[in-house]
């Protein structure tokens, strides 16, 4: 009776494995590069998306921009029987004789696919609107902003397209987000809101520029891309970084644990294509979109390209001493525009159906020849089990681990609690994993 009730679940398990698995490959089969070039030329078509351009005209500026992506998300809401909630979501900024050299109105456009279980759980996904010259205060001239982020705005809507087409527990959002260039005043207002409307945000995934391969330097590569996480929250409490020099986790915040999720999925579902992690906030002295989530305390991570060319990005539309100037569209590899937009959608798919992480995880262990786990229960009774991932001190990423059974307390033996690190994920019914839970706490 035992072994006959083992192998109808060990059945169970690989069929929702295989179910599992048809859903991410067939996501990634659908990413269309057509449907992306398409878009990016679209927006190159609006002339300029500088935040402070035209928002009256039907053709150009940011404002027809804006438009014409909130009219795209309604498309793809018509499709899938209205599926999305889609609304421009705006905040009043002032100038500040800086970037913002007049008083604007900053719109982003949300798209939010709700979740069936957990609505008010969302993992995000989103591109930048506008775009610049060498002048960051110049919006008259001409500013495609090809790559620089038509890339991204493009992936997020075709992430949009294929995924409204299925259903998660919880919610997805798609959204533009407008004003980066002149200091991140997009994402300032859109985390703002989240925090306000108490969102359980899982994390945001930035992209900003997804589409460049050849480097200033003359470097082609299409086959890799940079994944940028900041350590530990910016937030985090003076008792959080007195603990941690005792205990560890100088690497182990929200925001690094969510770029691990997407270097691991992308390693098995796209094992063709070398996700780099990189541990930094952003590029040196530059900042995106994500930071505004960060710095509320939400994970969240930047996916762009490996290998920038600086003299396709903020720069005046020109030729120099033979040298072709300015981001416009012949800069941009489809190709691999498809493929970031896969990363971001089967990661998208796969945190959406996540169940809830352990809550209030404990570590203890101490003097002992074996690490202790705790938590609380969450009462979901999607849970099937757990599963316990560790790796070496000096290792940027798990490398081993080991299914728990459902319960809320654990002893790994045989492992020394001094030479590891240690993260517990969730498994639901589908094989689904949780993002990886740190230990908050000690205990004896």
């Amino acid at each position: 009776m035992k072994l006959r009730i083992a192998l109808v679940l060990f059945s169970f398990l690989i069929f929702s494995q295989n179910k599992k698995d048809e859903l991410i490959y067939d996501i990634i089969s659908n990413v269309s590069q057509e449907r992306l070039k398409s878009d990016v030329q679209k927006l190159v078509d609006f002339g300029t998306r500088h935040t402070l351009s035209d928002t009256i005209s039907k053709t150009r500026g940011i404002g027809a921009a804006r438009r014409w992506i909130k009219n795209s998300f309604d498309l793809i809401s018509e499709d899938c029987n209205n599926c999305l909630d889609v609304f421009f979501q705006k905040n009043y900024f002032e100038k500040n004789n800086l970037r913002l050299i007049k008083n604007v109105w900053i719109n982003n456009v949300v798209a939010i696919q709700k979740g069936l279980k957990y609505p008010n759980r969302f993992i995000i996904m989103s591109g930048d609107i506008d775009s610049r010259v060498s002048d960051p205060n110049n919006y008259l001239s001409d500013s495609p902003g090809a790559n620089d982020n038509a890339s991204g705005m493009a992936g997020t809507i075709e992430a949009a397209r294929i995924l409204s087409k299925y259903k998660f527990d919880n919610s997805i959002i798609y959204v533009g987000l407008a004003g980066e260039e002149q200091g991140l005043y997009g994402g300032k207002g859109f985390a703002g809101y989240a925090k306000k409307n108490n969102w359980d945000i899982i994390g945001i995934l930035n992209n900003d520029m997804i589409g460049n391969i050849e480097g200033t330097t003359g470097i082609v590569d299409s086959l890799s891309f940079r994944i940028f996480s900041e350590p530990v929250p910016a937030n985090e409490e003076d008792r959080e970084r007195y603990m941690r020099r005792f205990y560890g986790g100088e690497v182990d915040g929200n925001s690094r644990q969510l770029a691990r999720f997407i270097y691991n999925s992308t390693k098995k579902y796209m094992p063709n294509l070398k996700p780099d992690l990189i541990y930094r906030l952003d590029r040196f002295g530059r900042g995106g979109h994500h930071r505004p989530f960060n710095e509320l305390g939400f994970a969240g991570v930047r996916i762009m390209e490996t290998n920038e060319n600086y003299n396709r990005q903020h720069q005046d539309l020109r030729i120099e001493d033979g040298i072709k100037y300015g981001d416009v569209i012949e800069g941009v590899n489809f190709e691999y525009v498809q493929k970031l937009t896969s990363v971001n959608a089967i990661n998208l798919a796969l945190l959406a159906s996540s169940p809830l992480p352990p809550k209030n995880l404990k570590i203890g262990g101490i003097v002992e020849p074996s690490v202790r786990f705790k938590w609380d229960n969450n009462n979901d009774d999607n849970i099937i089990n757990y599963k316990v991932y560790w790796r070496k001190t000096s290792s940027p990423n798990w490398e081993f681990s080991k299914k728990i059974n459902n319960v809320n307390e654990y002893t790994l033996e045989g492992i020394i609690i001094d030479n590891f690190l240690f993260s517990i994920v969730s498994v639901n019914k589908e094989g689904f994993e949780s993002i990886y839970q740190f230990p908050s706490e000690t205990y004896r």
